[in-house]
């Protein structure tokens, strides 16, 4: 029972830190261009082509 004690308090806690997390990567533009980083891998640069 003691064991319970402190892991449910724990569990909460560590939930809180993640959805922390997750807020400030929110906030901070972490999820702004998901599509853009995919489709770059396929443009072609000028500085590529000679090589």
């Amino acid at each position: 029972m003691i064991g319970l004690g402190l892991l449910i308090p724990l569990a909460l806690l560590l939930g809180l830190i993640g959805l922390g997390a997750f807020f400030w990567a929110l906030g901070s533009g972490q999820f702004e261009d998901g599509d853009g980083a995919a489709a770059r891998i396929l443009i072609e640069d000028e500085d590529d082509r000679g090589a």
